[in-house]
């Protein structure tokens, strides 16, 4: 997927659509993740669509519930959800972060014999 070490740095326009590809990869997976969050909010709390939302969004970006669950279901599935958006979190971030990480060491170790 990325350039090898001894090959010149991709060109800013093809940077650009690279980070455009992640940014849209990381917003798939973030979006995903707050659908599945909101169908189990909505099935296992009987939480209106805005309030799964909320609680969904609110965990996805490492907040924490707004309406504590009241159901056995309900907790088993938010303490579930929590783990999974907290890994969700960093996934996110590592896959918006590596492009512009893999740039600066690639521009460090590449040598320009010219």
């Amino acid at each position: 997927m990325y350039e090898p070490r001894h090959t010149q740095p991709i060109s800013r326009k093809l940077f650009v659509r690279r980070m455009l590809d992640h940014a849209i990869a990381a917003f798939v997976l973030a979006s995903v993740s707050l659908i599945l969050g909101m169908v189990g909010y909505e099935h296992f709390e009987n939480l209106a669509w805005r309030d799964a939302f909320l609680n969904s969004a609110m965990l996805l970006g490492g907040m924490g519930p707004v309406d504590p669950p009241h159901s056995p279901g309900g907790k088993v599935f938010a303490g579930t959800y929590a783990l999974f958006a907290g890994l969700v979190f960093i996934i996110t971030a590592g896959v918006v972060v590596t492009p512009v990480l893999h740039r600066l060491l690639h521009k460090f170790h590449w040598k320009d014999d010219r």
